[in-house]
């Protein structure tokens, strides 16, 4: 298996680190006979909330790469690249580090990526951008807290547990692994989750909602419960994927990239959209 490793939050991240590290004593453990190739391809900068962005990329004549060298980390090649984690992911996978990959592994993210918040992470934006190319992604984010130091322990065992399934996933589809703070003894369990509704703007407005009247101001933001340290889910059902990781358990939901919507209703409105822009010609 090839795997091509990326983040968000930059090469030098605390949860990068650690999922290397554990891929690196997975690659040493290989038998003879099998193939086991990881090259980490992350950010020089942290590009949290980027989603699929790519950047300016079409003013540059081409991207400044360094080789890193991780803690601890013997077996696996590391690039810090000037780019977005999605730019990572097809720079990635199309010649610029070796041959193309088979699966992209995408954090270990320094906080949730739950509910609507999946739309604008990076971390999970590096994967939906390597669908594209054809691959199977894991992209993987624990639980913060103000009160507490991050562990990525627990994060990082169950990113190499999930590897074998990744191997024989559909192409274009995305294992997103969200994990509460805990070590792997105080994990409740690993539960399949849905999205939840909930996202990373509750309101942008302040008592009322008018229209500003001054010319220069602030709009204060009230946030979500999928903001990284993962805020009251007291209103998501009990296998909603925040409600789970509020609860000890690592929620896994499945994700599908860009796709055109097939279905007759879709079929429908695009017609008529034809229909009703053919007329002004």
């Amino acid at each position: 298996m090839r795997v091509l490793v990326t983040n968000d939050d930059g090469i030098h991240a605390e949860g990068l680190l650690a999922l290397v590290q554990a891929l690196d004593v997975w690659v040493a453990g290989a038998e003879a006979s099998e193939e086991r190739v990881v090259t980490v391809v992350a950010p020089d900068t942290n590009y949290s909330g980027a989603g699929a962005a790519v950047g300016d990329m079409y003013l540059k004549p081409g991207l400044k790469y360094s080789r890193v060298e991780l803690e601890g980390v013997t077996h696996i090649p590391c690039f810090a690249l000037d780019a977005t984690p999605a730019l990572c992911a097809i720079v990635g996978n199309l010649g610029g580090f070796g041959p193309r990959y088979d699966v992209i592994v995408s954090g270990i993210n320094a906080g949730v990526n739950v509910g609507r918040s999946v739309l604008h992470s990076g971390t999970v934006g590096a994967c939906l951008t390597g669908t594209q190319l054809g691959l199977a992604g894991l992209a993987v984010s624990v639980r913060t807290s103000h009160e507490t130091s991050i562990g990525y322990g627990t994060a990082a065992a169950l990113a190499v547990a999930a590897l074998a399934d990744l191997e024989t996933a559909p192409p274009h589809t995305v294992i997103n692994l969200n994990v509460p703070n805990v070590e792997l003894k105080d994990l409740k369990g690993v539960r399949r989750a849905r999205i939840s509704t909930a996202g990373i703007i509750k309101s942008s407005a302040g008592e009322t909602s008018t229209l500003p009247s001054e010319a220069f101001g602030m709009i204060p933001l009230t946030l979500g419960s999928s903001v990284p340290d993962l805020g009251d889910v007291s209103d998501e059902a009990d296998d909603d994927d925040g409600a789970l990781v509020a609860a000890g358990f690592a929620a896994v939901t499945v994700l599908r990239s860009v796709h055109e919507a097939g279905d007759d209703e879709a079929d429908a409105l695009a017609r008529n959209a034809v229909s009703a822009m053919s007329e002004i010609r």
